[in-house]
């Protein structure tokens, strides 16, 4: 902006007094219209503005994509978000467990996202980490993040979904150091029940305000058949035997949870 507005304000005082009444060696041009050079400086300086501001936007936009992995010397932990009436379901597949409404990673370290819903639309949002992103039934979303300082981060749901909203909350724990995470880890098998397709069936059930809940990955596909359940557990006829069983888990899941008789 004052690569235009400062030579405007200088050349303003400097035509008023080369132009001023008493300066008769100033030339007089009353029938002049055109100047190559001022129309040059006029389109040229105002391009070089808008091209520089165009690549910077451009870089920086591409930069905070939430799909572009995060540039690290250290392996990410893989995540895959469920979103569920109303809490959050976190699976980690590489290392066969999963979480309720609790969330682990050590700092920096980045944490690469798998997002979808089995149930309304909703948002994941961990506000002090960076933006949020829509969880879908039958869509992926993805999403990567990193902690720069350990501490307990509060992750929200950013998209209304119904009456259970406003308790659907979960804690990210950034640790401090790798080993606190292993640890962690190792907390979640020895204390966490089995998580099968009967299991999931059971917390797609509507609850509100649930605690953290742990548990050991006793289906490895639960993730996929998931985002395939609203496919009716279809497969092309060239699909692989991986892609079968997971459209028969995907059938499995399309069952409706036994729901407890509401109390008059």
């Amino acid at each position: 902006m004052l690569l235009v507005v400062v030579p405007v304000i200088i050349l303003t005082f400097v035509f008023a007094w080369k132009y001023r009444a008493s300066n008769t060696a100033a030339e007089y041009k009353p029938k002049w219209s055109h100047s190559g050079k001022i129309e040059a400086v006029v389109w040229i300086i105002p391009i070089i503005i808008v091209t520089g501001l165009s690549v910077l936007s451009w870089q920086s936009t591409h930069k905070l994509d939430p799909y572009r992995p995060l540039e690290s010397a250290v392996a990410p932990v893989n995540v895959e978000v469920v979103s569920l009436n109303w809490k959050w379901l976190f699976i980690y597949p590489d290392l066969g467990i999963a979480s309720v409404n609790e969330l682990a990673f050590p700092k920096d370290t980045p944490v690469n996202f798998r997002i979808t819903s089995d149930a309304a639309m909703n948002s994941f949002f961990i506000p002090q980490l960076g933006g949020q992103i829509y969880a879908m039934a039958g869509m992926e979303t993805k999403l990567h993040l990193t902690a720069a300082e350990a501490g307990t981060y509060h992750g929200i749901s950013a998209n209304y979904s119904g009456g259970g909203f406003s308790g659907m909350k979960f804690n990210a724990i950034a640790t401090e150091t790798p080993e606190q995470f292993n640890a962690w880890v190792a907390h979640v098998k020895a204390t966490g029940k089995p998580l099968d397709a009967q299991t999931y069936i059971g917390l797609t059930a509507p609850s509100e305000n649930n605690p953290a809940a742990y548990y050991t990955l006793a289906e490895p596909r639960l993730f996929p058949a998931v985002l395939h359940k609203y496919m009716a557990g279809r497969q092309s006829m060239a699909a692989s035997d991986e892609e079968i069983k997971v459209a028969e888990l995907s059938r499995v899941l399309c069952k409706t949870p036994t729901l407890a008789p509401v109390k008059e």
